[in-house]
Order: C-alpha cells, then sequence, then structure tokens
C-alpha cells in the first residue's frame, strides 16, 4: 500500500516537472520543410497540351440561290478526298427549269430584235423615198414660181401656193423621218436592253447548275457539318443533332462540309516561363491521345511575341504565349480536333544552381528565398534565369545554402487559431 502511494507521488511530480519546462519553454514552433541548393546540369523541357488543326481548310456553303436545296450525294466524314472529286451534290433540277424559261426568253429576245431590226431597215428606205419625192416636189414648184411673170395673177398665185404647201411638206417629213428614226432606235434598244437581261439569266441559270456540284478545292479530310435545321430550332444541350446527309433540305449559304487540308499544325498556349526555353526551329516530341504509344516529331513554327490572357471574361489572369508547331502527317491516323501533348527538349544547361520552384516567393515584385540561419530564415534576394515545370536555375546563392519550401513568416492555420 505504501509503495503504490510513493508511485503515484513520483509520477505525479515527473508530470508535474514537464508541464513546468513546457511552460517556459512556450509552444513547439512548427517545423519548416527546406531542402539544400544544388548544382548540376539540365534540360531545359517545356510541356504543354494543344490541339490538332489543318494549316488550310474550306467550308463548302450551300450555293446563293433562289428556291430549296437538297442534298442528293454527300460523302461521309473523314473521307479522304483528291483536288475536284465532289464532296456534295444537290439537286439541279430546279435550276434546269430555270433555264429552260432563260433560254426560251432569250430566243425570243433575239426574234424580237431581229424584226425590230427589220422594221426600222423597211421604215427607213421608205422615209428616204418620200423624202426624194418631198425635194423634187418642192424643187418643180420653184420651177414653176420662176414662170409667174409669164402667167396671169390667178396662176401666178397658184403657183406660189403650191411651192408654199410643198416646203411644208418638205419640212414635215424631215421631223416625220427624226421621229421614226428616233422610235425605232428606241424600240431597237428595249429588245436589246430585254435580250441582255434573258442572257444574263441564262448564264445565271447555268453558274447555278454548275453550283450545285462541289468538288475538293485541294487534297484534304471531308468533315460534314451538323445539320441544326434538323432539331427544329431547338438547341438545348440534351438534342442529338445529326450530321449533313443525302435528302436534307438545305439552306442558301448553310455551311455542308468543311474540306480539311492533310498537313496540320499544332496550336498551344505556353506559359510566360516556358516562353524562354523555345524558339522557332527547335524539334519537339508530339503524342496523341487517341493514338497510344505513338510519338510524332514536329517543330517549332511560330511564337506569339506579345503575351495574353486566357479565360473568358478574364477568369485566368495568366499570362500566356500562342505558339504553333509543325508536325509530321504522314502517319494516316492523325485527325484535326484530337489533342495532343508536346515535349520541348531546349538548352543543355551544365554547372547551374537548381531548386525547387516552391522554394521561391515573390515579395513585391523581387523574386526570394529563405535561407536557414541558425534557427531563424533571413529572406535572401535572387535572380532567376530559366525555368522547368518542377525547377528554376537561380543566381546570387551558394551551393549547399539551406533553404525552405514554405514561408516561415506565414503562419500556419492552426497555430493562428490556437493564439485568438
Amino acid at each position: 500500500m505504501r509503495f503504490a502511494l510513493l508511485a503515484a507521488i513520483i509520477a505525479a511530480a515527473i508530470y508535474a516537472g514537464k508541464a513546468g519546462v513546457n511552460a517556459v519553454r512556450g509552444p513547439e514552433r512548427p517545423t519548416i520543410p527546406t531542402v539544400r541548393v544544388q548544382r548540376g546540369d539540365i534540360d531545359l523541357k517545356v510541356y504543354t497540351v494543344g490541339d490538332l488543326r489543318p494549316v488550310r481548310s474550306t467550308m463548302l456553303a450551300a450555293p446563293q440561290v433562289n428556291g430549296s436545296l437538297q442534298i442528293v450525294s454527300l460523302v461521309r466524314s473523314g473521307t479522304t478526298m483528291k483536288k475536284g472529286q465532289t464532296v456534295v451534290a444537290f439537286d439541279p433540277s430546279e435550276q434546269e427549269y430555270k433555264l429552260e424559261q432563260s433560254r426560251f426568253d432569250l430566243q425570243a429576245a433575239d426574234e424580237n430584235l431581229v424584226k425590230g431590226n427589220a422594221d426600222a431597215a423597211v421604215q427607213a428606205s421608205q422615209d428616204k423615198l418620200a423624202l426624194v419625192k418631198a425635194r423634187f416636189d418642192v424643187r418643180k414648184a420653184e420651177l414653176d414660181v420662176s414662170k409667174n411673170e409669164l402667167l396671169s395673177s390667178i396662176d401666178a398665185a397658184k403657183n406660189t401656193l403650191a411651192l408654199q404647201e410643198a416646203r411644208r411638206k418638205l419640212a414635215q417629213l424631215e421631223q416625220d423621218i427624226k421621229s421614226h428614226e428616233a422610235a425605232n432606235q428606241a424600240s431597237i434598244q428595249v429588245w436589246k436592253e430585254k435580250r441582255a437581261k434573258s442572257q444574263l439569266e441564262v448564264d445565271q441559270a447555268r453558274a447555278s447548275i454548275a453550283s450545285m456540284t462541289m468538288p475538293a478545292p485541294f487534297d484534304g479530310m471531308v468533315a460534314v457539318q451538323d445539320n441544326w435545321d434538323a432539331t427544329g430550332g431547338f438547341w438545348g444541350g440534351s438534342v442529338l443533332v445529326p450530321e449533313f446527309r443525302a435528302g436534307d433540305q438545305v439552306r442558301s449559304g448553310r455551311g455542308v462540309a468543311q474540306v480539311l487540308e492533310g498537313a496540320m499544325e499544332l496550336q498551344v498556349r505556353l506559359e510566360e516561363s516556358a516562353r524562354a526555353n523555345i524558339s522557332p526551329g527547335q524539334k519537339v516530341q508530339i503524342s496523341v491521345d487517341g493514338i497510344p504509344g505513338a510519338m510524332f516529331p514536329g517543330v517549332v513554327k511560330t511564337i506569339a511575341s506579345l503575351a495574353s490572357q486566357g479565360g473568358m471574361f478574364g477568369a485566368d489572369p495568366t499570362r500566356r504565349f500562342d505558339a504553333t508547331f509543325e508536325v509530321d502527317t504522314s502517319d494516316a491516323r492523325l485527325r484535326p480536333g484530337e489533342t495532343a501533348r508536346v515535349t520541348i527538349v531546349g538548352n543543355h544547361l551544365h554547372n547551374v544552381l537548381l531548386l525547387p520552384r516552391q522554394a521561391v516567393f515573390d515579395r513585391d515584385g523581387r523574386q526570394i528565398v529563405y535561407v536557414k540561419n541558425g534557427s531563424a530564415f533571413l529572406p535572401h534576394d535572387v535572380t532567376i534565369t530559366n525555368r522547368t515545370e518542377g525547377q528554376v536555375i537561380v543566381e546570387g546563392l551558394t551551393e549547399g545554402a539551406e533553404v525552405a519550401l514554405s514561408n516561415p513568416e506565414q503562419k500556419p492555420k492552426a497555430a493562428a487559431g490556437a493564439g485568438k
């Protein structure tokens, strides 16, 4: 009994001693993870994701014609076409009917124009003959008047009146001839205009018939478009939109199929930190999600000189650079629209100082690290010369220096809550 009581007293004393020591020391400080600056070699690899797209593409749209358009033949999506091969054809019946009507109108205009020219020629001949006769009558009357001195006053007066009448008729005839010429020319011009209109309608009908057949403008693959008209005006996400197919009615100007050139490029958006590690002409390796295990060579084609912020309504503040890569498309399995992953092998750097990216912090626009000095961490400015996905190449530190992987100036949430 005494032994048990003595043991309890000793245990209580030990516990009280530990509590006193902890009270003097205060709460234990959280452990800050650290890493040492290493010197070594590194390949500046950049990893990014983008979409394959054709270098050139053309949309084949329903021709701009009056009336209804019905597809009579259409190749399937994914079909490889040669330049000049028919991709889509529409029913030309209505346009052929319009051509026949236009041809009939053109023939009628030609006949009326010929008749108008003939009538004008006949009228001109008649007027010419009448003009000769009228001038003869005037001359005869003038000769009769010249004999008035030898005639009685009554006969002389008759001759004078006859001359005046002959001259009046000649003047009237000359005016009538001018009117006839103007009227005939106006009539001929009307028929010429009607003929020109009919000829234009014939040409338009022929062009419309030719546009009913739409060939591939270059070698490439066909992508048939969705027929939104088939949904009846419903655009909900649950509505299944079919592709265009033979028999469908199409509105003028509606895109029916797209021809995609075989040559493709990869378009990506690079982070600002990766921009300095690549340049046009660098070789890249490309893998496609839909073709597992296959690698395709490529080359950096262009890189935008100005950065832009991505995301709709500025939701993504990250500054990115648009870049394109040439892709070896000799493999027929590659298709536009597929997602591709790119590995860009940049320069090989030798004997440089390396740190994990999370060891560098931004303070008022300066890049700093926290170097361990005894039990404290002191902020230290550094210069970052290059970045990879996981590491940074720095200047301004010594090899082996121990730096913090988390900001020691920020209190942990648990500690902050305990101090309240």
